[in-house]
């Protein structure tokens, strides 16, 4: 069972134990880990990540650590892949009220699965989608 969609600041800071990670998601995060159920990332995660690599903004080996854990048995991430259904759902993300196309497709893979996102971000949090932080 998928529990909620970590935006990719969330997965990031919970693999690298980042204190950015507030208490809430980070507990979370765990106890879907403890009780064997799944926090998804949107393939659109990876894609930043592999960007924000090149800009030397993240870690260097970010993106390598990321796909090792989704290729681990029995890890407890799941990719979600962005495709027609989250396309779909993107057009209820009202694009005023979250303008960057990556966050708005996480939020949109929230809402497709019908799971909360897991976010800092003040604009997905101000959205219609149930966030946790």
């Amino acid at each position: 069972m998928i529990r909620a969609v970590a935006d990719t600041h969330a997965i990031l800071w919970y693999l690298y134990n980042d204190p950015r990670l507030s208490a809430t998601a980070g507990s979370t995060m765990d106890s879907a880990v403890q009780a064997g159920d799944e926090i998804a990332i949107s393939s659109i995660s990876l894609v930043e990540i592999a960007y924000l690599v090149e800009k030397n903004r993240i870690a260097s080996d970010a993106f390598d650590r990321v796909v090792a854990e989704l290729n681990t048995a029995g890890t407890s991430l799941r990719e979600v892949n962005l495709d027609q259904q989250v396309a779909d759902k993107l057009r209820q993300i009202d694009r005023a009220q979250v303008p960057d196309m990556p966050d708005r497709i996480i939020a949109a893979t929230a809402l497709m699965l019908g799971v909360p996102a897991i976010s800092r971000d003040r604009k997905i949090q101000a959205s219609a989608i149930t966030t946790i932080w």
